[in-house]
């Protein structure tokens, strides 16, 4: 099958990206708001960048209006945010704090979850995520207008949290594949 971009909708070319760039890791993203309300959402769109300094980039789409959500507009405002990482025992409210709510709704409040406070940013984190980058926002960009454009955020990891030591097979993380799929990294082989 051959696809040009230029010929298919944004919903089209979103519903190929995702089919095709897998597994996706998902950052668990903790923000607050200048006035002290916390923000917890779960994006696919998300990589590591660099180790000198160590940075990770996260990809905040707006929503369909083209208004930013509330993680980039926290970020934006303030600076910093947590990266959380997902494990298989909370797919479940990490996908409910997908849901859309009015900025300044607590997700934490809405699902139950227990924030920790970070070392060094204002966000907390999510106490049972298995590891948490604290970050420092480097750079944001503004990719494309309206619906379907994107906010690319480079931040610098200030701080690091391991609950499982250094094997990160103890984390039994969920990634993000097609539509509506998942993934755990219970299997693995070496090369």
């Amino acid at each position: 099958m051959e696809l040009d971009p230029a010929k298919m909708s944004v919903l089209d070319i979103y519903k190929t990206m995702v089919r095709l760039i897998t597994p996706r890791p998902i950052a668990w993203v903790s923000t607050i708001s200048p006035d002290g309300k916390t923000n917890l959402a779960p994006f696919s769109y998300f990589a590591g960048v660099g180790s000198a300094p160590p940075s990770i980039m996260i990809s905040v789409v707006d929503h369909g209006d083209g208004r930013p959500k509330d993680t980039a507009r926290n970020i934006q405002a303030t600076g910093e945010f947590v990266v959380n990482v997902v494990p298989f025992s909370l797919v479940e409210p990490m996908h409910q704090t997908g849901a859309s709510l009015e900025y300044g709704d607590c997700e934490f409040e809405k699902t139950g979850l227990e924030q920790v406070a970070s070392k060094m940013v204002k966000p907390p984190g999510v106490l049972l995520a298995p590891a948490r980058m604290e970050c420092r926002l480097m750079q944001m960009v503004k990719i494309g207008s309206g619906p379907g454009s994107t906010n690319a955020i480079f931040g610098e990891v200030v701080w690091f949290h391991e609950n499982q030591g250094a094997d990160p097979s103890g984390f039994d993380t969920v990634g993000r594949m097609g539509h509506k799929s998942y993934c755990r990294t219970t299997e693995r082989f070496e090369l």
